[in-house]
């Protein structure tokens, strides 16, 4: 039995060009995206702003259970995670920081870090890249979410100390800056394809998820790396030759990110 293997390298801006945008789903065609009309429209009302209790907040998360992650959905996972199902995982992983990297880190931030960093989609829900809505659109959605969250509902709870925190920490991890933030980043990379290699075990290898694969370019710290390695591995050994999609992280010489794009095929 003959391996044959092609490949083709592009770099990651371009993998995230290719989704087209459609300026009039903002200005024109459709109403601006306000997080009020979406509170207005819940289950029950809108939640009760001012308040001292932090009850009306609980019933907000209850949509993290439910909200499928989009992405899946495409390639038929329809009884797939939820948001909250993602954020706990990762919450899990900011433990098991590997002595090298825990000894520089706040770990107990990062945790907190991983259980609030998607909280915004409980009222935005999961945008995905193929929906094609700009970035700057997205951060929009996502910020006055957090502020009303954080101001609205949670504001008057324990004199609004507890939101303040949380409105800081997510802030710290959508800038992206700090050490604490790149690592909880990278393991958001690490849980998607974690999930990735369980979802195409679970059907056999009859979906090839490949394609969310690319997101191992953008993984930083060394010790990532490294679990990040150790997945691919392990998928590589599920497909055992047989044909799939593979997006390998490479570093040229100038240190930029690309992509090795490999359809791997096994033919007798």
């Amino acid at each position: 039995m003959a391996d044959t293997k092609t490949e083709r390298t592009t770099t990651c801006s371009e993998v995230q060009s290719q989704v087209p945008w459609n300026s009039d789903s903002i200005n024109g065609t459709q109403k601006l995206w306000l997080v009020e009309d979406v509170a207005a429209k819940l289950t029950g009302g809108p939640p009760i702003e001012g308040s001292k209790s932090p009850i009306p907040f609980f019933h907000i998360l209850e949509r993290l259970k439910t909200t499928p992650r989009a992405g899946w959905r495409r390639f038929g996972v329809t009884q797939g995670e939820s948001i909250s199902d993602h954020m706990y995982r990762m919450a899990m992983m900011t433990l098991f920081a590997p002595k090298s990297l825990a000894g520089k880190i706040d770990t107990a931030r990062c945790t907190k870090m991983a259980l609030l960093h998607d909280i915004a989609e409980a009222m935005v829900g999961d945008i995905t890249p193929v929906e094609g809505i700009p970035k700057t659109e997205k951060n929009r959605r996502e910020s006055t979410t957090m502020d009303y969250l954080t101001k609205n509902v949670l504001g008057n709870v324990d004199d609004g100390k507890v939101a303040e925190e949380m409105r800081e920490i997510w802030q710290e991890y959508e800038d992206a800056e700090t050490l604490e933030s790149k690592f909880v980043h990278d393991i958001d990379k690490i849980e998607l394809i974690l999930q990735m290699v369980e979802y195409e075990r679970a059907n056999a290898c009859k979906i090839d998820l490949g394609e969310f694969s690319w997101v191992t370019c953008r993984i930083l710290i060394p010790e990532m790396k490294e679990w990040t390695r150790t997945i691919i591995e392990e998928r590589e050994e599920l497909w055992a030759g047989s044909e799939h999609v593979s997006y390998t992280a490479i570093e040229d010489p100038g240190n930029h990110s690309t992509l090795s794009h490999q359809n791997l095929t096994a033919n007798e």
